[in-house]
């Protein structure tokens, strides 16, 4: 439960009460799937163009030491929606679509959607969910008022089928059917719910499905088939990196639509933009030279763009050097809007709010796991054990000095 800092102090006190009541921000989280560190202009791409995302960057507060919590998908939705190291939850890896049918987050875990919702705001995710396919592990049963968008790890962005050949579009817990491209779909919806919540705070959760494969932009057509695998699914023919190009571009483009609709119902000033990824690049994104790629441990692997905007409250043009994770973005958001966590939560992120702001934070050391690889990191060490057919190997770096882990201090430094 979380507890509000409004309700808490003396009569004298109502004033500011009733200010801070009125001040809640509007809190809109945007999580795109498998774009890497390079996969922004602002974040150094030449080729893809995003100046809506560039524009947020710039005058808000550009992070270059965001990560994930997994170097894959489920497990860092498990994380952004717990609070907590994912393996807490029991989602250590992808929920697939095969394998792991029966399987999602826990209902007994206390979620970013509840958080939100106790803390006063009207909810709403939008797009991928990836943290269990049967209904009663559906978004609005994790404490989300609305949800549009599909359950596995990714959809035909036409047909809406998933990599089994399932059908996967839902709205709340029932499937239904939708024509439209994936990405303007969620854009659609986004715009919806604020228009039609624009009286009461909101929290607004879009899960964007790109980058992520299978590539297809607007014009690239649907080619997968209902109760065909991928293995059975006719082979895409297209310009690879043209269509990923355009499809972070059409992302950007719904990102302009959102805050040109806040700016027309003037709530832009006191509403807060986050923008991230939920991994490293898969190989047709960039992880802007970093070394490693989704699944691994490395930092090309989970540093991902991280981009805080709130023209209310953040600074203009900051650059955070502050390492946050996926799992920070609860108690942060909760804190932005006015709530306090019990300490019987237990969370494993911290708020950030004060480093957003660009003061030093101190933080405990940091691990990330995938698969038999695992990292931890503490200040500007980083230590990796990579497990090979024969051994285990230890890789020390210092990323401070060497940020794309190019040079094993290991032997160097023992003592580390």
């Amino acid at each position: 439960m979380v507890k509000l800092k409004t309700r808490i102090g003396s009569w004298a006190l109502l004033p500011w009460i009733a200010f801070a009541e009125t001040e809640k921000p509007n809190i809109i989280f945007i999580m795109a799937d498998d774009l890497g560190y390079g996969g922004l202009s602002c974040y150094g791409s030449k080729t893809i163009k995003t100046p809506h995302l560039d524009k947020l960057a710039s005058t808000g507060v550009k992070c270059i030491d965001f990560h994930s919590n997994g170097a894959v998908c489920s497990p860092t939705r498990a994380a952004l929606m717990t609070g907590r190291y994912q393996q807490r939850s029991g989602v250590g890896g992808v929920i697939t679509a095969k394998s792991h049918r029966d399987t999602g987050l826990p209902l007994k875990e206390w979620t970013l959607g509840e958080a939100m919702k106790e803390s006063g705001y009207a909810t709403a995710l939008f797009g991928k969910w990836h943290l269990g396919y049967p209904a009663k592990f559906n978004p609005i049963h994790q404490g989300f008022d609305e949800f549009e968008g599909f359950v596995s790890g990714n959809v035909d962005y036409h047909r809406h089928i998933d990599q089994e050949g399932y059908f996967d579009w839902w709205k709340r817990d029932k499937k239904e059917d939708e024509t439209g491209y994936l990405t303007d779909l969620i854009t659609e919806d986004a715009l919806s719910f604020i228009d039609r919540k624009k009286e009461k705070p909101f929290f607004l959760v879009l899960h964007h499905g790109a980058p992520h494969y299978p590539l297809q932009d607007r014009e690239t057509p649907g080619f997968r088939m209902i109760g065909k695998s991928n293995r059975d699914q006719p082979k895409q023919k297209v310009d690879r990196q043209a269509v990923y190009s355009k499809m972070v571009e059409i992302m950007d483009e719904g990102v302009g639509r959102i805050v040109s609709k806040l700016e027309e119902l003037d709530l832009r000033k006191n509403t807060l933009i986050v923008f991230c990824s939920d991994n490293g690049p898969a190989p047709d994104g960039s992880s802007g030279g970093l070394r490693g790629r989704k699944g691994q441990v490395f930092e090309g692997g989970h540093r991902v763009p991280g981009i805080f905007n709130w023209p209310g409250r953040l600074p203009k043009g900051e650059i955070c050097q502050v390492p946050i994770l996926t799992m920070d973005l609860l108690p942060t958001f909760v804190s932005m809007g006015g709530g306090e966590i019990e300490p019987k939560r237990k969370l494993d992120g911290i708020d950030v709010t004060k480093a957003l702001e660009g003061a030093a934070t101190a933080r405990k050391p940091l691990f990330w796991k995938h698969g038999g690889s695992l990292a931890v990191r503490d200040g500007d060490w980083k230590l990796v054990v990579t497990v090979g057919k024969k051994k285990k190997q230890f890789l020390l770096f210092n990323l401070a000095k060497d940020r794309n882990e190019t040079n094993n201090l290991s032997a160097k430094y023992p003592e580390v």
